[in-house]
């Protein structure tokens, strides 16, 4: 199972270079960038932690490149993504979103029927990795 979440999903994984070129796209337009990480890649878990501050003063793709590997070093069976957010109307909004880490296994997600009144049913999505502590995931 092949996770696919953000822009590039169902192309191979980037490289390094790739990144960067992705990077510079995004500060050419002003949006800043920000590392993230999780253990939960469930699709509706949006809320991953943050690898340091969301970088608005950096300019150079060198800089970004070097803070996404030092959290690859200290996460390296975390799914890991790069967010890039304009704020330039005054509140900030994603523009790019993309992985450029994940565990080598990914364990997938399994459907979930549930039965409610009068026939009704409802479908959710279970996460196998949420079936280990955090931490222990991956």
């Amino acid at each position: 199972m092949h996770l696919t979440q953000g822009q590039f999903s169902f192309l191979p994984p980037l490289t390094d270079e790739q990144i960067s070129a992705q990077i510079r796209w995004a500060l050419d337009h002003d949006w800043a960038v920000g590392v993230e990480f999780t253990d939960d890649p469930h699709p509706r878990n949006t809320y991953w932690d943050m690898w340091g501050m969301p970088m608005f003063d950096l300019r150079d793709p060198a800089a970004i490149l070097y803070e996404i590997n030092e959290c690859r070093r200290a996460y390296p069976t975390r799914y890991i993504r790069v967010t890039a957010f304009d704020s330039t109307r005054g509140w900030e909004a994603p523009r790019m979103s993309y992985l450029v880490n994940r565990p080598e296994e990914e364990p997938g997600f399994s459907i979930v029927r549930q039965e409610g009144e009068g026939r009704h049913i409802t479908y959710t999505t279970h996460s196998y990795a949420t079936e280990q502590p955090p931490g222990e995931r991956y």
